[in-house]
């Protein structure tokens, strides 16, 4: 993201989200247009520094609300200048089309009450095969976001005590087993899951105590799981030509 066309973009979508935050005569207009419009009555949404994927929001509400956006702007000479060009706009749709996936998968894999690790290479292989994958029809700059964010990902990663660890947890993991465990490294993973689980004694069993079971918190928007992207990972193979093995292995959890 650290780019001086990002930097632009993205600055110009704030001020944008701004003009009408403090002003609640647009908003009023915003409100008024966007039923005119037929568009969606939501709010604009601003980037949080302390808060992932909030950059890629605000762009996606502000591409939603383009329309009604110019059309409010438009007219007053002093918001004028703050509708977006033809070259704000490719980098908006850039990084919203990049993004959004991104932002999908890091809401299944922040699961509180799951455990998720096992997940991490599955997903890094379907982001090196299909996600973030360059396609032809993918301008100049989508290519380089795309091959930024994976090599930044593939880096963070490459650790061998952080590879030990994933190769641990996904071999346990009964949708995945080895099925991404490099050939090499198997024997060594298979020897070491056998030492750690002989050294392993039986917990001592305790009854809960349903006095301090906590209260279920309420009822929270359904979000996306890991098992539906493999799934649509699956049916888009299927749809298409051909179906290599690693991809087939990459569905079958």
């Amino acid at each position: 993201m650290k780019h001086t066309k990002v930097d632009r973009a993205v600055g110009l979508c704030k001020k944008i989200v701004g003009s009408f935050s403090h002003s609640w005569k647009r908003r009023r207009d915003l409100a008024q247009v966007q039923k005119e419009l037929k568009l969606p009555v939501h709010k604009l949404k601003t980037e949080c520094p302390t808060r992932w994927g909030s950059r890629q929001a605000m762009v996606q509400r502000v591409l939603e609300q383009l329309p009604a956006i110019t059309h409010v702007l438009s007219p007053d000479r002093k918001t004028r200048h703050l509708v977006p060009m033809w070259q704000d706009l490719e980098i908006l749709e850039a990084i919203n089309a990049t993004l959004t996936p991104l932002a999908d998968f890091t809401d299944a894999l922040s699961g509180e009450q799951y455990v998720s690790i096992s997940s991490v290479k599955p997903v890094l292989h379907l982001f090196e095969s299909s996600v973030l994958v360059v396609k032809e029809d993918d301008i100049e700059f989508t290519a380089t976001l795309k091959t930024k964010i994976l090599g930044y990902l593939q880096d963070k990663y490459s650790d061998p005590n952080t590879q030990d660890l994933l190769n641990m947890a996904t071999t346990l993991d009964p949708r995945f087993k080895m099925d991404y465990i490099g050939e090499e490294v198997k024997p060594t993973v298979r020897a070491r899951l056998v030492d750690e689980m002989t050294g392993l004694t039986p917990a001592e069993q305790v009854a809960p105590d349903p006095s301090t079971d906590p209260q279920k918190p309420p009822a929270k928007k359904a979000r996306k799981t890991l098992g539906s992207f493999f799934k649509a990972a699956k049916s888009n193979e299927e749809s298409g030509p051909t179906v290599n093995r690693d991809q087939a292995v990459l569905c079958s959890g």
